[in-house]
C-alpha cells in the first residue's frame, strides 16, 4: 500500500457495474478502451489496500428478459444472459491483469477451461491474498438478476458495502434526471423507501437481501474519473441506501 494512499474505512467492497458500462459509445458489445478505463479506476482503489470483488451484468451482449419478451423460453434466455456475463468478466480480467493485478473469474456455472467454479471459502481466500474476484454467471439460476447475485455474493464475502457504478447519473434521484430538469438527488435513502417508491437502483429481491443483512448500497457515477476512489477516500457525490 502506497504511503500517499488516502485512508478509507472500507477494507472489502463489492463493485457492481452493468454490461452496458463496457460498451462505451457503441450500441452493443465491448469497447476495449472503456474496459481499460474502468480497470484503471479499480486499480486506483486496489492500490489503497481495499479488497475488491466484482459483479458485471451482461446487457451489452444479451438480456434474458429481452429474449424472453421476443418469444424465447425464459429459462434458456436467462442462461444465455449468464454466459454473457462470463464474457464480460473475462474481458475485465484481461484489462486488470494487463495493469499487473492478480484476478480470478469465478463462475456460478462450472466451466473449468475458462474460470473457477464458485466455492465460497476459496473466493474468500483469494480476497485475503489481495486478488480481485470477478463473480460471473449471476447466481447460476434463471429468474434471478445480476443485482441479486451481487447482494448475495457481497453478503457471502462479508463485504462492508456494495458500490453500484452507474452511467450518466451520480446517485439516486426522485425521478429520471435525464428527462426531468427538476429531479432531486437523495444523499441518503432507506431500503424501504427504495422499494415503496420503486426507485430504480436494484431489483426488489436484491434490495431486500441487502436490507435484511444491513449491507449499505452506495450509488455513484462510474463515468466520473476518480469517482470510485474518491468515495472510498470520503469525497465525491453519491447516494447511500441504508436503514
Amino acid at each position: 500500500m502506497s504511503e500517499t494512499a488516502p485512508q478509507t474505512s472500507y477494507s472489502r467492497v463489492l463493485l457492481k457495474i452493468s454490461g452496458e458500462a463496457l460498451m462505451g459509445d457503441q450500441g452493443f458489445g465491448l469497447h476495449p478502451p472503456t474496459v481499460e478505463r474502468i480497470a484503471q479506476e479499480i486499480k486506483s482503489v486496489h492500490d489503497m489496500g481495499v479488497e475488491i470483488c466484482m459483479v458485471i451484468g451482461g446487457g451489452n451482449i444479451f438480456r434474458g428478459l429481452q429474449g424472453s419478451a421476443q418469444g424465447m423460453e425464459r429459462t434458456t434466455a436467462d442462461y444465455m444472459g449468464m454466459l454473457a456475463t462470463v464474457m464480460n468478466a473475462l474481458a475485465m480480467q484481461g484489462a486488470l491483469e494487463a495493469l499487473g493485478l492478480h484476478t480470478r473469474v469465478i463462475s456460478a456455472i462450472p466451466m473449468d477451461q475458462v474460470c473457477e467454479p464458485y466455492i465460497r471459502r476459496r473466493a474468500v481466500r483469494h480476497l485475503e491474498k489481495k486478488r480481485i474476484c470477478i463473480f460471473a454467471a449471476g447466481t447460476g439460476n434463471p429468474y434471478f438478476t445480476t443485482d441479486t447475485a451481487c447482494a448475495l455474493r457481497a453478503n457471502e464475502m462479508s463485504c462492508q458495502a456494495i458500490f453500484m457504478g452507474k452511467n450518466g447519473v451520480d446517485g439516486i434521484y426522485d425521478k429520471d434526471p435525464k428527462e426531468h430538469a427538476d429531479a432531486k438527488r437523495y444523499d441518503t435513502v432507506s431500503y424501504d423507501d427504495v422499494l415503496a417508491k420503486r426507485l430504480k437502483v436494484m431489483d426488489a429481491s436484491a434490495i431486500a437481501l441487502a436490507r435484511d443483512n444491513d449491507l449499505p448500497i452506495i450509488v455513484f457515477g462510474l463515468d466520473e474519473p476518480g469517482g470510485f476512489r474518491g468515495i472510498l477516500a470520503g469525497e465525491g457525490t453519491y447516494t447511500i441506501v441504508k436503514d
